[in-house]
């Protein structure tokens, strides 16, 4: 059994938002089905980081969602910036219930177990926030981040491992109440996703900092294959 993880799949297959256009997404849903598909078993997990699908309601996720059930393993799914289709948890779990999916997990307040792992995470926010709002935005998306370490906690896991859709370290530059948090708790392992293109490759984190081993999962900048965790 084997966890991995890959972020920003950016789907659109019910809608029409083609990611084609952007250089180096060419054929991008066909790579990433035959690189999934070479790489990951049934009896897997991979988490995906965010910014899922393109669609705007929860129901318009049924073509994009389907494909990734017909993939092989158990998907664990957090929200990023552009999941705009994005509802309560009791909704997403009914919509999911409701289609049949049998796959496709949705981490929002909660915490998954994988092997030895215990999985927590939530969106994440910008680095440094700029207005009243931001700073709000930031401490919900704490108050979640402390909610999910919780429930990780109650499991029986030998180490816990951080997923979030926006970066917590970003060149020289952090969320200190995250990167905080993360120590606080004994985290080592963290995975993110957003970045994107050049600027992503020169400044994105891919080492240890702060005793924490960050990891860039965005689909183009692990060449649309999943990223072995354990």
């Amino acid at each position: 059994m084997s966890l991995f993880a890959i972020a920003d799949t950016h789907l659109s297959l019910g809608t029409d938002k083609p990611m084609d256009i952007f250089k180096g997404w060419s054929d991008y849903v066909e790579r990433l089905e035959k690189n999934w598909r070479l790489l990951v078993k049934e009896d897997d997990t991979v988490v995906i980081a965010g910014d899922i699908s393109w669609a705007m309601k929860l129901e318009e996720c049924e073509k994009d969602f389907t494909f990734l059930e017909n993939l092989p393993g158990k998907k664990i799914i957090l929200k990023g910036n552009h999941d705009y289709w994005w509802a309560t948890k009791k909704k997403m779990d009914e919509y999911i219930e409701k289609m049949g999916f049998k796959t496709l997990n949705i981490l929002f307040n909660n915490s998954y177990s994988c092997g030895d792992f215990a999985l927590c995470g939530t969106r994440g926010w910008c680095l440094e926030p700029e207005s009243e709002e931001d700073t709000k935005v930031l401490n919900r998306e704490l108050g979640r981040l402390k909610t999910s370490i919780d429930c990780a906690k109650k499991l029986d896991c030998k180490e816990m491992v951080a997923f979030f859709h926006y970066p917590p370290v970003f060149g020289d530059k952090e969320c200190t109440p995250i990167i905080d948090l993360l120590i606080e708790n004994g985290i080592k392992k963290c995975y993110y996703g957003h970045l994107h293109g050049s600027m992503a490759k020169r400044y994105a984190v891919n080492g240890i900092y702060r005793d924490i081993e960050f990891r860039l999962i965005s689909c183009d900048n692990i060449n649309f294959t999943p990223f072995l965790v354990r």
